[in-house]
């Protein structure tokens, strides 16, 4: 039968055409005792559904039997090729998954469980940051990897098949697996699954430029055939003289990589050189390296396009060598790694139920997977499908947990939060009005802790308000601020410690700033005077605004005397008080720096007693210059 069969729409509908097709591509993988399970399942699934119909008015099968092609594909064990049979079952027989369960076992009903609540979530993107968010909370809710595999296939299968839905879901759509799904497979290390995703999706989101770019490979497929057969051929002829075995693979890069350099570089499609590329797969890692060598012997490498992944994997296990040589005047992208690192780069994470027990090929375990080595570093050598995806998700998850609001928006919150903090991130005027709270329909405490992936609905009144109990509750900082700012505004019991601080902190910077000016007036005092300070003869008493023999109080915690540097400042009920400059008395005395008034020693012979109406004057002098302080002051909060 066709390679279409099960990727694109076909007449092939007979359930035993496509069972026995399914055995002649994949059934080498499996044991005789896994294909009749494979089988049983097959035809359990035809009982259920032989008669139903889709929209599109084909067999509801034939998608079953597709998703459960693309997982036969990266290999996987039995279990998940009858969860790819059963994984939307329940949608068109109705409360079945019992029956499922007691004839096909929990493994493969609790995979199809699992798909069945991510397929039945109202997943809605409109940002970067949601669509990450929307990605962790995929895996917080499945307890079993395979759930986000099966669900994997049935996005690609859909886009396969995606003609006969309307333009306006097909962008819909695309816009969701290229948001959603292909960085989920990508972090899975799925690179043939996320690469055909992002070509349909481009196909279907932006069709024009997609068929622009499929036409400038399609017109130069003779042209690269001829370049890259000449570039395999010297790489053969190099390695057979150093007696290295080695399997080169010629490829155009996918459309949507060239879409991606196209907007990075500005350029058109017919402008990029960069198209093609060769894949060598050797032995070993130190035969990778040797390969770089005659790479770089027979061609000059760019500078700066040499890439290290085997030293340094990245965060899904993905591990290559990466260079880029000029060949023929054109830059030529190969990559170069073991079989192993390919078997790992084109089925990622699936690569963990490779070659089940039973089958032909040999046993690998899974500790040996490069996968779970870069993945995380796992201290127990005997691994169980669970444990694995247990440190996965702890891993990808953090501190973070997602929570539904019942409309099917994701929100992400610290572990922790509770229901007032869920309800000041929908909205502060939901925070402010929130009496009680919902977790999956049951009510719950509004300082409980919640959950991964609990769809919470909020209970208001209109009378409610924020409390001090719930300020003490909270553990986001935007529910905090706001129930803090209610309070200092309404709630007049309130005592807003924070404030209290935050005074306290400023009294202590002001007192810091009154000492570095008391500290540098002191210095420059005492410059000017240090030289006449031997020589000069003062009189003992204080000059104010060129005025002496003030009635003034010399301060007794420091006790100036006639030479020292002084400050001072008009106390209301002592009048003017005089201070060595640098006394921490004075320094912590509330608003001294607006306080201050420049005195000095008297020297030589006194000036004549200054009269009632000169004090006066000083006095008036210095109170219209505290005034304007305080104006200013004032200008200033405002």
């Amino acid at each position: 039968m066709a390679e279409e069969t099960f990727e694109t729409n076909t007449t092939v509908t007979d359930p035993d055409i496509l069972i026995n097709t399914f055995f002649s591509r994949y059934g080498e993988n499996y044991s005789e005792e896994d294909k009749e399970k494979i089988r049983t399942a097959w035809e359990y699934l035809i009982s259920k559904t032989y008669e139903l119909k889709r929209k599109c008015g084909k067999p509801y099968y034939l998608h079953p039997m597709r998703v459960a092609a693309i997982l036969a594909e990266s290999r996987l064990g039995y279990e998940a090729i009858a969860a790819g049979f059963f994984h939307n079952i329940e949608e068109a027989v109705p409360d079945c998954m019992d029956e499922v369960e007691s004839r096909f076992g929990s493994e493969i009903a609790r995979i199809c469980r699992g798909t069945s609540k991510i397929t039945n979530l109202k997943i809605k993107s409109q940002t970067l940051q949601q669509a990450d968010a929307i990605r962790k909370m995929l895996f917080a809710m499945v307890d079993d990897i395979r759930v986000i595999l099966v669900k994997l296939a049935d996005r690609l299968d859909r886009m396969r098949n995606l003609k006969s839905v309307s333009e306006e879901a097909q962008r819909a759509v695309a816009k969701e697996v290229i948001d959603i799904w292909c960085p989920l497979a990508s972090r899975l290390g799925m690179s043939d699954v996320k690469s055909e995703m992002e070509d349909l999706s481009l196909k279907y989101s932006n069709p024009e430029v997609f068929q622009q770019i499929k036409t400038i490979v399609a017109s130069k497929k003779a042209e690269r055939s001829e370049y890259l057969e000449r570039a395999v051929k010297k790489i053969y002829t190099a390695t057979e003289k150093l007696g290295i075995n080695v399997q080169i693979k010629s490829r155009a890069k996918h459309f949507y990589s060239i879409y991606q350099k196209m907007r990075k570089r500005n350029k058109g499609v017919d402008e990029l050189y960069d198209l093609f590329a060769l894949r060598i797969l050797c032995e070993t890692n130190a035969e990778c390296y040797t390969l770089v060598g005659i790479v770089h012997g027979i061609w000059k490498p760019m500078d700066g396009r040499f890439k290290d992944y085997i030293a340094m994997p990245k965060p899904n296990g993905y591990q290559s060598l990466h260079t880029t040589v000029i060949c023929e005047g054109h830059p030529l992208e190969i990559q170069i790694r073991t079989y192993a690192m390919h078997n790992v780069a084109e089925h990622g994470v699936a690569s963990h139920w490779l070659y089940k027990k039973g089958t032909n090929h040999d046993m690998v375990k899974a500790e040996d997977l490069s996968i779970i080595n870069q993945l995380r570093a796992l201290r127990d050598e005997h691994l169980t499908d669970e444990n694995f995806f247990t440190e996965l998700k702890n891993e990808l998850l953090g501190d973070s947990i997602y929570v539904f609001t019942p409309m099917g928006d994701v929100k992400e919150l610290p572990m922790g939060a509770n229901a007032i903090d869920f309800a000041y991130a929908i909205h502060s005027g939901v925070g402010e009005k929130i009496i009680g709270a919902k977790a999956d329909g049951k009510i719950i405490q509004l300082t409980a802790p919640l959950k991964n992936t609990q769809i919470v609905e909020i209970l208001t009144n209109p009378q409610a308000h924020p409390t001090q109990a719930q300020l003490k509750a909270v553990h986001t900082s935007k529910a905090r601020q706001k129930i803090h700012s209610w309070l200092v505004e309404n709630d007049p019991t309130f005592i807003d410690k924070e404030a209290e601080a935050k005074r306290q902190a400023e009294i202590i910077a002001n007192t810091l700033h009154s000492k570095q000016v008391a500290e540098k007036l002191a210095e420059e005092k005492k410059k000017k005077g240090s030289s006449k300070k031997n020589q000069t003869a003062y009189t003992g008493k204080i000059r104010v605004e060129g005025l002496d023999n003030f009635l003034v109080n010399i301060a007794q915690c420091c006790k100036p005397q006639p030479g020292d540097p002084i400050v001072a400042y008009m106390s209301h009920k002592k009048g003017l008080v005089v201070h060595c400059a640098g006394c921490m008395t004075f320094l912590r005395i509330p608003n001294i720096e607006n306080r201050m008034i420049e005195v000095s020693w008297a020297v030589g012979k006194p000036q004549q007693e200054p009269s009632r109406a000169d004090l006066k004057i000083a006095a008036e002098k210095q109170k219209a210059k505290t005034l304007q302080i305080e104006k200013n002051k004032f200008r200033k909060i405002r």
